[in-house]
């Protein structure tokens, strides 16, 4: 490089198409960073801002079912909460788990 400027700026189509061929299945991150002439920790940089980005403000639909009138009742048979992730997991919690122990699952499944 020549020039005052010693730093390339890279356009978000060129990071999208190094992060493409970087992440592809079967590619070499550190064989893709030397044919772009880039380094490593940069694209994983690039992939973790991707991530986050993608994660950031999405939210999830909540389903209210009707469910047992009487709460002594429900506490007994049927969870509290039920998480469903993408994966096809499912998480139950019933109601009379304690606060840290819903906190600590919670946090689990971020």
């Amino acid at each position: 490089m020549t020039g005052p400027e010693r730093r390339r700026r890279w356009g978000s189509e060129d990071r999208r198409q190094i992060l493409m061929a970087a992440f592809a299945p079967g590619a070499i991150v550190a064989d893709v960073s030397r044919q772009f002439e880039i380094s490593t920790s940069l694209i994983y940089k690039w992939r973790r801002e991707v991530l986050a980005a993608q994660t950031e403000g999405r939210f999830v639909p909540a389903v209210i079912v009707d469910g047992p009138q009487d709460v002594e009742c429900a506490a007994r048979s049927e969870p509290a909460i039920v998480v469903e992730l993408a994966s096809g997991a499912r998480v139950t919690i019933g109601a009379t788990a304690t606060v840290s122990m819903v906190s600590a699952a919670l946090r689990a499944l971020r």
